[in-house]
């Protein structure tokens, strides 16, 4: 279970972040974050907080944090 809702989670925020035309680095950048903390997520390595999820949702421009949850369920 936890591996299904990492794997979606990367996959969500690896498609906004390729539709915003951003590197990791350059999200990283625009969060605040490591450009290895993307590299994680994206990897499903790690597992976000919450706060990073809006963070992210934030920096990515989205509507919503929930974007970035689509498909977990």
């Amino acid at each position: 279970m936890v591996e299904t809702v990492r794997k979606q989670f990367a996959a969500n925020l690896r498609q906004h972040r390729d539709r915003a035309g951003l590197s990791q680095e350059a999200l990283a950048d625009l969060c605040d974050l490591h450009r290895t903390e993307i590299s994680l997520l994206e990897r499903c390595k790690r597992s976000p907080r919450l706060e990073t999820i809006v963070i992210l949702a934030r920096g990515l421009e989205l509507s919503s944090p929930a974007e970035l949850l689509e498909g977990i369920g």
